[in-house]
């Protein structure tokens, strides 16, 4: 897909809108917190001094990994799909929590090794049945990267509203996110790669070895889009694409945990201006998270030790969006109520 350029939210002017209208509430200056933080951030993604939370969506893509065959995961293969059933039957945990946020859900099959079928609920975005295993070779081509990508930005592009998580299903897709961290950030791979679905101490060691000889086998791919085809899932490309045209759309991103947080380290070398669109959801208790966090200079909203993937995090965090855009626009001013300011 061609590569539209993001642009920077930054606005000297209405920054210091921003900063009068929050400083001029009835409050002492600062003690909101990051809910100041965020409702400046949103502000200047909105470009007003009055932004809004408008119809929140939550895009979860699911896709298999070919480098399951190394064993690399503590469960099979076969538990994508049936996840996604799962999906379909509301009974999974971003089930729960976006009914409970009132945040609208699609299921998005990027590349699942199963056939569905025609099913009410599920967007067949279907690349391939699962990617080839990058430790042979690369895991899928630069066309079918790109064909990911695009789809991604197709299913934003269907969105009504301003803010749109990210959610994601695949057996061995931690294997892959700590690939590409590796290689977008060269952290070593012994503090990439973590337990996943929950691997014994002998399985994760397993499981960096097979990173670490995958990484060498293709030594020579530094560019992002080729890291991102050689190591990534359907799920990470399609989230990458889907990333892009929500920024370049001047949404808010809620960005989740490890998995989603790889598909930014590929873009933010490439536009790293899509950064000032993302809100970084909470860090993650998989291993690496807090890492790449670091590396992006992110600050999450939460810690609470979440590591279940499907965009949970994301969801858990929107009320917190709510919260920073609401204070905005509805606490009175200094002014207004009649309430004396700190003295000089």
């Amino acid at each position: 897909m061609t590569l539209s350029q993001i642009t920077t939210t930054h606005d000297a002017a209405l920054s210091v809108a921003l900063d009068a209208a929050i400083n001029n509430k009835t409050k002492p200056l600062g003690s909101l917190g990051m809910l100041e933080t965020l409702a400046r951030q949103i502000g200047l993604i909105q470009q007003t001094t009055q932004p809004c939370i408008s119809a929140p969506a939550l895009i979860v893509f699911a896709g298999d990994h070919g480098v399951v065959a190394e064993g690399v995961s503590a469960y099979p293969q076969s538990v994508t799909w049936q996840m996604v059933e799962n999906f379909l039957a509301g009974g999974a945990a971003i089930n729960v929590f976006a009914r409970q946020n009132q945040c609208a859900l699609h299921i998005v099959d990027a590349g699942v090794n199963h056939d569905f079928g025609a099913r009410d609920g599920l967007l067949d975005r279907k690349v391939a049945y699962g990617t080839r295993n990058f430790a042979q070779e690369p895991a899928m081509t630069a066309e079918q990267c790109a064909l990911a990508m695009q789809h991604g930005a197709g299913l934003v592009a269907g969105l009504t509203g301003n803010v749109v998580g990210f959610g994601e299903m695949g057996i061995g897709n931690t294997t892959a996110a700590a690939a590409i961290m590796h290689a977008m950030t060269q952290v070593p791979v012994a503090e990439c790669v973590g337990a996943g679905t929950g691997l014994a101490i002998e399985g994760v060691l397993h499981k960096q070895k097979v990173v670490q000889d995958a990484l060498a086998r293709h030594a020579s791919v530094h560019a992002p889009l080729d890291v991102l085809a050689t190591f990534g899932g359907f799920e990470i490309a399609m989230i990458a694409g889907a990333m892009l045209a929500a920024a370049e759309r001047r949404m808010v991103l809620l960005i989740d945990g490890f998995i989603i947080t790889s598909a930014l380290l590929v873009l933010a070398r490439l536009q790293p201006s899509i950064l000032d669109y993302c809100v970084f959801a909470h860090c993650s208790d998989e291993h690496g998270h807090q890492q790449m966090l670091a590396h992006l200079g992110a600050q999450p909203i939460l810690h609470m030790g979440l590591r279940l993937g499907e965009g949970t995090g994301s969801v858990l965090a929107l009320p917190m969006l709510h919260a920073a855009v609401n204070f905005l626009r509805e606490m009175t001013t200094f002014d207004a109520a009649a309430v004396s300011k700190k003295s000089t």
